[in-house]
């Protein structure tokens, strides 16, 4: 009978507990911390192909990994990302696999309350589109959907908040709501520090921005900067689709 007792106790109190963490999961977490952790260890992942070419292989045949490392208000930044990587992208996907990186020139540091704050290049403005900017990149699946919301934002960043809301109607972008979340809560800081941690672990170090890496490593940037294509296809041709898609677009 005693036995029979503690069983039931035993049930009942895990039952309480299950309840207690399905209760504070609803109210304390929500459904954005449960899908939020997966961007963060795909960032992770990143960290390890793009900061170190002894970190990062590629496949034969597999896409070029083009890392970009910019910041929302720099004009050069923009100037790249619209003149050179939507075009690339645009004329040879199957070449190329985008890990956008916005964080730059900034800095980190740690509050007594452990939440973060930021001191960006051009100003605390950028730091809050730096921060869009992460957000966008986790919630947007597509990569030719985010390019675009990428873009179109770094276009006119002055506003950022604005840029999002304009970008996300513009692009049929239908969860702005998810990226507005993630800005607001200290999601949207810890992303922009894990941006921080690619950023400063680059070798070499960061001089100019944008920093862009294909394959892990950075190459010859100025003609990185200049034709991205060209130096894509210089290291593309065991994919299947090189020689056709270089040939038309170079």
């Amino acid at each position: 009978m005693v036995s029979q007792t503690r069983k039931r106790l035993l049930i009942l109190f895990g039952v309480a507990a299950i309840l207690f963490l399905l209760i504070r999961y609803f109210l304390f977490t929500g459904p954005f911390e449960a899908v939020s952790t997966i961007p963060v260890q795909q960032l992770q992942r990143s960290y390890e192909k793009s900061h170190d070419t002894q970190a990062y292989r590629r496949a034969p045949g597999a896409p070029v990994l083009v890392t970009v490392f910019y910041e929302a208000l720099c004009p050069d930044s923009k100037h790249f990302i619209t003149k050179q990587l939507v075009p690339s992208y645009r004329d040879a996907s199957p070449l190329m696999d985008i890990i956008m990186v916005p964080y730059g020139k900034a800095s980190t540091m740690t509050n007594p309350d452990g939440t973060y704050h930021f001191d960006c290049q051009h100003g605390q403005v950028e730091c809050e589109a730096n921060t869009y900017h992460a957000c966008t990149i986790e919630a947007v699946q597509d990569p030719r959907a985010r390019l675009d919301m990428i873009a179109c934002m770094i276009r006119d960043n002055r506003l950022p908040k604005e840029a999002l809301h304009k970008c996300a109607k513009q692009h049929n972008i239908d969860n702005v709501d998810l990226i507005q979340k993630c800005f607001d809560s200290s999601h949207g800081s810890e992303l922009l520090k894990l941006n921080g941690d690619l950023t400063h672990a680059l070798r070499p170090s960061v001089t100019f921005i944008p920093t862009i890496t294909l394959d892990g490593s950075q190459g010859k940037q100025a003609l990185i900067l200049k034709n991205l294509l060209a130096e894509i296809c210089k290291i593309a041709g065991d994919n299947d689709k090189a020689e056709e898609l270089c040939r038309q677009h170079l």
